[in-house]
């Protein structure tokens, strides 16, 4: 009854919130739910059924997952993603807060540098992915015709699996940082300047106020956004997809483009969505012990 009685009381504030509760549901949890029971099945497109055919596939437990996590292509994939995640936030991360500490000074047109440097997080990505795919083509592209008037060698951009990942991490990289040096400019403005100024009368240069008052104070700020850098670097599907297709040979996909590649080009469901319940339950569990790990920093500190 208390429960009923609460409704009740507090109606019009369910009543609000419902609309957003309906699409939640619907676009996100059904879908969600609905893809960790097919990760326990052996869907795919012969026995996923139509309006004419029902659906034979079966229920087939753990097998996927011991499938997947039993094979080495797994891991190759896994370490990928590893590489490509760490190397970009590593680069969002500097980038953004260098740019954040030379904007975050008295410049002069410092707003137009802020409006320019935001171009790149502006642009929608697909287009800005085959800008990229463009500057890397191995005949016509810019930096391959920048090398020859140099009187170097072309290099294989997209056709070479060392080249090909620099490639992605470059374009990621550029669509990335103006979100790292926003946040951390935000963060660096909210610290009060009679900090610095005290410190400039105890005699402390501007390494010695960046490393005892910038960063103490920018830490919460910059654990957040590393956390949601790393989140979605490590689901950015679209970047690896518009500029090498994962190629050559898979040597820059990462799980989301794999996962995609087991659904839409191999047609398995099944073990689609199994790719797809372990990047959550990674996400999940990283994302768990990382914001512990904050949360116990901020209380030594």
């Amino acid at each position: 009854m208390s429960l009923w009685k609460n409704i009740r009381r507090h109606r019009l504030a369910y009543l609000l919130i419902l609309p957003t509760a309906v699409v939640m549901a619907t676009i996100v949890f059904y879908p969600l739910i609905r893809g960790v029971l097919i990760s326990f099945t052996n869907m795919n497109q012969y026995n996923m059924g139509s309006r004419f055919v029902p659906a034979s596939y079966r229920f087939v437990g753990l097998n996927n997952y011991l499938r997947v996590l039993a094979s080495r292509e797994f891991w190759d994939i896994f370490i990928q993603t590893i590489i490509w995640t760490v190397t970009n936030v590593f680069f969002h991360f500097t980038i953004g807060l260098g740019l954040a500490l030379l904007l975050n000074r008295r410049l002069k047109g410092r707003a137009v540098y802020r409006t320019l440097l935001l171009v790149p997080w502006a642009v929608p990505t697909y287009i800005s992915a085959f800008s990229w795919r463009w500057l890397f083509n191995s005949k016509y592209g810019f930096f391959n015709l920048a090398l020859k008037a140099l009187g170097a060698d072309p290099i294989p951009w997209l056709s070479h699996e060392i080249w090909a990942m620099v490639a992605v991490i470059a374009t990621n990289v550029w669509l990335g940082f103006p979100f790292m040096m926003v946040v951390l400019l935000g963060g660096l403005q909210s610290i009060p300047k009679e900090m610095y100024e005290a410190s400039e009368v105890d005699g402390c240069g501007p390494l010695r106020q960046f490393r005892s008052i910038t960063l103490p104070l920018l830490k919460p700020v910059a654990l957040t956004a590393t956390l949601l850098g790393i989140i979605w670097t490590f689901n950015m599907f679209n970047v690896i997809y518009l500029v090498t297709e994962g190629g050559p040979h898979h040597q820059t996909d990462i799980l989301a483009t794999f996962a995609f590649i087991e659904a839409f080009h191999q047609w398995r469901f099944g073990i689609a969505t199994t790719y797809a319940v372990i990047i959550l339950s990674i996400l999940l569990s990283f994302s768990f012990f990382y914001i512990r790990a904050l949360r116990g920093s901020e209380e030594i500190y």
